[in-house]
């Protein structure tokens, strides 16, 4: 999956969730959208824990982490 932020990555799976809501999809294009759907809602969760774990680095230690919400969770070297 190519970089995306958090917002363009939620966005894209709120649409998703409409189209399979809506039921009038094939099998296996509806199975194909809730592939997409979970490796999405997985980037989502990863941005969101990794955005908590800098919150709690900041209050805890009053120092910067590295995060950017363009491009979403960073690798620790």
């Amino acid at each position: 999956m190519a970089k995306k932020t958090f917002e363009e990555a939620l966005a894209q799976l709120q649409g998703i969730v409409e189209e399979l809501e809506k039921g009038d999809l094939a099998l296996e294009k509806a199975i194909r959208k809730f592939e997409e759907g979970m490796k999405l809602s997985r980037y989502c969760s990863d941005c969101l824990d990794e955005a908590e774990a800098r919150l709690t680095r900041l209050t805890e230690s009053g120092e910067e982490a590295p995060f950017s919400f363009e491009t979403g969770p960073q690798e620790e070297a």
